[in-house]
């Protein structure tokens, strides 16, 4: 429940590694443009036969400090409680989870030490490019390929949307494709932690395209937010980005949808606005409740549904339990 700088988180990775060496390792899948590892903690118990997946990146923005918070978070409940938790110990044993703490190692640092609201990544602004520009950074979640260049963005370079050079010109984005691409008929659910505004985004985000199976983004999407509101009564609003933000394009929610993973969610955590991207530290814990009782309904959900051929009802079981543990918990502080 406080922020952390990289090198406390890459020390807690370690740990969480070693410490839980039966069900936790750590697998590096890239380098920055400042050539630091990109490394994230696969969690689940080797079984012999290929297992299906959950991905969740957090840090892709720098700014955004509440982002790998909750990524620290999530991995803390998850083994906490796989062997107490009937339901945990399931998910584990039918899906991997692959979880970034932060996808943007450069820039998270540079907030740290130069520019707490810096957003972007650390490469120089013309790299690649036949232009002269002195700014550095590419918005990472501009950079993927998916409608890359076409709404959202300005290609002056010192822009904070700004989506780089050419799509995947950042070594960052290339990093979770390649990882990603590999195992994408096994990965279930692509879920990307960013902040702030309480918002649940679908893919897509151009306004002139609509995902395949929009209805039952956000039939699930709706359903996580009544989730995460009967923690704190926190709300959160569900939608494409065009209808409830902005139009964007190349983020890594369009592009996961349209490799073919069917259910992608940008999670957009609190508040509204009155802190922003300085969310004060006492709003750590219960922003991290509620979100990760979205989280599970959501991940509830692909897993019935895939493995029980079932969906709706199991996932609300589900998050109604942890309604109800989350309660008990914080009624003892």
């Amino acid at each position: 429940y406080k922020y952390h700088p990289m090198s406390e988180i890459t020390d807690w990775m370690d740990m969480i590694a070693k410490n839980y060496s039966d069900v936790a390792s750590l697998v590096e899948y890239g380098k920055t443009y400042e050539n630091r590892p990109i490394s994230l903690l696969k969690i689940g118990p080797t079984t012999g036969v290929r297992k299906k997946a959950i991905w969740m990146d957090c840090g892709i923005h720098a700014r955004e400090w509440i982002s790998p918070a909750f990524c620290q978070y999530f991995v803390k409940q998850l083994l906490e409680t796989y062997k107490t938790d009937s339901q945990i110990k399931e998910m584990m044993t039918n899906m991997d989870f692959y979880v970034t703490p932060v996808l943007n190692i450069d820039g998270y640092i540079y907030t740290w030490t130069t520019d707490r609201l810096w957003r972007k990544s650390r490469s120089p602004g013309a790299l690649g490019c036949n232009c002269s520009c002195d700014c550095n950074g590419t918005d990472l979640n501009r950079n993927f390929n998916a409608n890359w260049g076409t709404v959202g963005v300005s290609f002056n370079c010192c822009s904070q949307v700004y989506p780089g050079s050419k799509p995947l010109s950042e070594s960052e984005a290339q990093a979770v494709v390649d990882f990603v691409e590999k195992r994408k008929d096994d990965i279930l659910c692509f879920l990307t932690i960013h902040s702030y505004g309480q918002l649940l985004l679908v893919p897509y985000g151009h306004p002139s395209i609509a995902a395949p199976n929009y209805d039952e983004l956000m039939k699930v999407g709706l359903a996580a937010a009544e989730a995460i509101k009967k923690v704190h009564g926190m709300e959160y609003t569900v939608g494409t980005s065009p209808d409830v933000l902005y139009a964007n394009s190349g983020s890594s929610r369009d592009w996961a949808r349209l490799t073919g993973i069917n259910f992608s969610y940008t999670f957009e955590l609190r508040d509204k606005g009155e802190h922003g991207f300085k969310l004060p530290e006492e709003q750590i814990q219960p922003t991290c409740e509620e979100a990760y009782s979205g989280a599970m309904h959501i991940i509830s959900y692909v897993h019935d549904k895939t493995f029980k051929g079932t969906g709706s009802a199991a996932a609300t079981a589900t998050a109604t339990l942890w309604m109800v543990l989350l309660a008990v918990g914080a009624a003892l502080l």
